[in-house]
């Protein structure tokens, strides 16, 4: 470490050096008169907060020596070890990135846990951190219930909200939590968040949650330091906003004072684990050390603003606590701070020398991980024993042949059925069943507590998704329009998607969204009900999007998913393209063309179609080694039309529908390209950043040396009514494409 002291080190060494220890109090007293907080529990918190300050000024020493990456200081913030010490060590944790008190109070709670050492290796992205293992510095503890987050807008808030929501669910239900029977969720966040649309849609649900009756035992921490990077939080704003919040109990105190933070923690700790309701819990902070590494605070505070804030240190004010109780004067209380600076420096020193990750394999394992022989087992597992029940004595299987939205319909029951922790939810798909019909009758089998409305914000949903997988939970949640994932695609992007690769695997939220998508809806279209856009799923490291668009493919592909959920934590998308919902034909009017039946149990384990296994239709005479034609979705019966035409010149076509977008089906492409050598891309999305930009990149990459031919939508938002046509792939298009292929 530096011989140079920084100006906050100094100021406080200078200062708690002149402190005189008063009349002594009983280790088992209160330090302050009136306070919770016992002499003994302040001496450890004191130690918890110079753990942190030190790990903060370690962390500007490592980056100075090109081995720290990662500098967001949590100095100014130390209160928040009081809000750790007024909870209970199992209350799951979802963590803002300047709550290094918290962590370091919550790590004492549960021996055998080092937080300098967890800190500072995540510092130097060291393979030895025990969380991320190198792959982010997150306040991360799986023993400690200390959920990761890299959140730095409050995205983390829809996930805790979800949480809290589900965890007296699970209790009703019998689903086996980690967290006790009363376990509340703790979650911090600063001031400027607080206007990000994220958070207002999280308070709103918690609001709307409580406003209907039901439990929503969260405490919700705002660490106010007045400023957003170099934005003022306008004075008094966060009061203004929270004070009188229907449904929701404030509580402000200065953040800086332990003991006036443990005591409004406990309060608000107590309310909601008693009442089932939430808390805001605002403490009033102070930034030190700037914003992150290379801010340069100097060029929007000046030199006196800065040094104007050391008197606030809550360092010093533990100290002034715990000298004015007689527990330590100025000299024993700074060898306390210094022992802790030495124990620091030795952690620094050895995560300097700590190994990071070293390859894409390495990083990428906790991913996205596939155990396809669990998988296959997990589908084939045995079905409900009261199959007869739950579909009113007459079963699918002994239906006629089904559309796409009823085989889905069946399927979901049968899940549900067997899988008790199946939570099945989302706008409308409860009592109507859907606006398409596709949930219809599942709140009737399986009542309110597992099939249920959300309000209307896609946000919730997923947050709601990503919370009850924590739970315990098997979620389905449903976005009602493909256009409507874009208000809230972070949830899946920047949370679902990371927690398993930033917890190695600990956390998992396994969860299967359903969308309903893509283009050619009648009737009923525009571009927020006709969306044709999946590049921003298709962009998601280790997501899965699945597009069923036959019905004797849909159950299958859905149980896949779902075994893939319980066994690897997979998170997915089935992606349900509107359009064939309802379709029964194929060539003509009343052929039932595009009906399939309904597959019994007892053939679930010979249907089973893995992550990334293609299907493969041949029509005409032959082995349709003349073209080959690549698709998905609506595509399907559309290109299975042209290659019925082509048929009738001579063409014998293979129709591969790929059933999965990410990943690709590699293997299967490569495999039915080089049958024909000639290749027709019949792909519905955009021409730019649509899937063939991806086909065409696997068939170069894998060698394929034939012809690639491929036709697309337009790159245009969809419009209402005919005018559609004018920008939506069509059958006549792609005929042509065909014919020009094959010389017809």
């Amino acid at each position: 470490m530096p011989d140079e002291l920084h100006a906050l080190d100094e100021h406080f060494r200078d200062e708690v050096g002149l402190l005189e220890r008063g009349p002594a109090r009983a280790l088992t007293a209160p330090v302050r008169a009136g306070s919770a907080l016992s002499v003994q529990r302040a001496l450890e918190l004191f130690t918890a907060q110079c753990e942190s300050r030190h790990a903060d000024l370690a962390a500007i020493w490592m980056q100075s020596r090109g081995r720290g990456f990662y500098t967001i200081s949590s100095s100014g913030h130390e209160g928040n070890a009081g809000v750790a010490a007024a909870l209970r060590p199992d209350d799951p944790a979802l963590l803002h990135y300047r709550s290094g008190g918290f962590y370091c109070a919550r790590s004492r709670q549960k021996p055998g846990h080092d937080p300098v050492r967890d800190i500072l290796f995540g510092v130097a992205a060291a393979t030895g951190e025990p969380i991320a293992g190198g792959r982010h510095k997150v306040f991360g503890n799986a023993d400690l219930a200390v959920i990761p987050q890299t959140s730095t807008i409050a995205s983390h808030l829809p996930r805790a909200v979800g949480l809290a929501y589900s965890l007296d669910r699970a209790r009703r239900t019998g689903v086996q939590t980690p967290w006790s029977r009363d376990a509340i969720v703790v979650t911090s966040f600063g001031d400027a968040s607080v206007n990000h649309s994220t958070l207002v849609g999280a308070f709103n649900t918690a609001s709307n949650t409580v406003y209907q009756g039901l439990p929503m035992p969260v405490l919700m921490v705002c660490e106010d330091n007045g400023i957003g990077i170099s934005t003022r939080t306008p004075s008094g704003w966060i009061a203004e906003r929270f004070a009188t919040r229907p449904g929701l109990k404030y509580i402000a105190v200065n953040g800086c004072d332990l003991a006036d933070v443990y005591d409004a923690a406990e309060q608000a700790a107590h309310f909601v684990r008693t009442t089932r309701k939430p808390a805001f819990l605002h403490l009033r902070t102070v930034r030190f050390l700037g914003h992150a590494g290379s801010d340069a605070e100097v060029a929007y505070r000046t030199p006196a603003e800065i040094t104007a804030d050391y008197a606030r240190d809550p360092l010093l004010v533990t100290a002034q606590l715990l000298a004015d109780a007689g527990a330590a004067d100025g000299a024993e209380l700074l060898q306390r701070y210094e022992a802790v600076r030495k124990r620091v420096r030795s952690v620094a020193v050895a995560a300097m020398a700590e190994p990071q990750l070293g390859s894409a394999d390495a990083i990428m394992a906790p991913l996205a991980p596939r155990d396809r022989v669990k998988v296959a087992e997990a589908v084939t597992a045995p079905a409900a024993a009261d199959r007869q029940t739950v579909f009113s004595a007459k079963l699918p299987e002994d239906e006629p042949p089904l559309t796409l939205a009823q085989s889905i319909n069946r399927a979901l029951h049968d899940e549900l059925a067997r899988r008790p922790q199946t939570l099945l939810f989302g706008e409308d798909v409860s009592l109507k069943g859907g606006v398409y019909g596709v949930t219809r009758g599942l709140r009737k089998s399986f009542g309110v507590a597992r099939v249920f409305d959300t309000i209307l914000d896609e946000q919730a949903v997923l947050g709601v998704g990503l919370g009850s997988a924590l739970a315990g939970f098997l979620p389905i949640p449903e976005i009602q329009y493909l256009a409507y994932l874009h208000n809230a695609e972070d949830q899946l992007r920047g949370e679902a998607a990371t927690l398993q690769f930033f917890s190695q695997g600990q956390y998992r939220n396994p969860m299967v969204v359903r969308i309903a998508g893509l283009g050619y809806q009648k009737g009923f279209g525009g571009h927020f009900h006709n969306d044709n856009s999946v590049s921003v799923l298709r962009d998601i490291p280790g997501l899965v999007v699945a597009v069923p668009s036959h019905p004797s493919d849909a159950p299958a592909m859905l149980r896949t998913l779902l075994a893939a959920a319980v066994t690897d934590g997979t998170v997915s998308v089935f992606l349900e393209p509107i359009a064939l919902y309802h379709r029964r034909d194929l060539h003509s009017e009343g052929d039932g063309g595009w009906l399939a039946p309904y597959a019994g149990p007892d053939s679930w384990a010979e249907r089973h179609i893995p992550i990334g296994r293609a299907r493969r239709w041949v029509t005409g005479q032959g082995d349709g080694s003349d073209l080959t034609i690549l698709t998905f979705g609506n595509g399907v019966p559309m290109s299975l039309r042209v290659a019925h035409t082509l048929a009738a010149d001579g063409v014998s076509s293979r129709v591969v529908d790929l059933r999965w977008l990410s990943p690709l089906p590699v293997k299967d492409i490569l495999r039915e390209a080089a049958a024909s050598g000639q290749v027709l891309i019949v792909d519905e999305t955009r021409r730019s950043g649509g899937v063939s930009e991806g086909i065409i990149a696997a068939l170069v990459d894998g060698g394929f040396r034939g012809t690639i031919s491929r036709v697309n939508s337009a790159d245009s938002f969809i419009p209402l009514g005919d005018a559609a046509r004018s920008v939506l792939l069509d059958e006549a298009t792609v005929l042509r494409a065909a014919r020009a292929l094959v010389g017809g």
